[in-house]
C-alpha cells in the first residue's frame, strides 16, 4: 500500500493561524481571494504583520465573507435577465 504525502505540512508554521483555505480566488471587483476573504495586500504581507495585526484581520474575516458577493456568469447569468 502506498503512503499519501501530508501536503499541507507545507501550509503550517509557527505563527499565528493563516485562513487561507487553499481556494485561492481574487473577486474581480473588490480585489478579495474568494477563500479567504483576504486583500491583495494584507495575503502578501501576511508572513511579515505582526501578530497583533493578524489577529485584526482574522477577526473581521467573518464580516468580509458576508458583504462579497460572487460573480455568477455564462448561461446561469443569461437565464436571469
Amino acid at each position: 500500500m502506498t503512503e499519501q504525502l501530508n501536503t499541507d505540512a507545507i501550509w503550517q508554521r509557527a505563527e499565528i493561524e493563516s485562513p487561507c483555505v487553499k481556494l485561492c480566488s481574487i473577486h474581480p471587483e473588490t480585489k478579495t481571494c474568494i477563500g479567504c476573504h483576504r486583500t491583495l495586500q494584507e495575503i502578501g504581507m501576511w508572513s511579515r504583520m505582526t501578530p497583533e495585526d493578524r489577529r485584526t484581520i482574522m477577526a473581521d474575516l467573518p464580516n468580509r465573507a458576508g458583504a462579497l458577493k460572487t460573480r455568477r456568469g455564462g448561461r446561469a447569468a443569461r437565464l436571469k435577465a
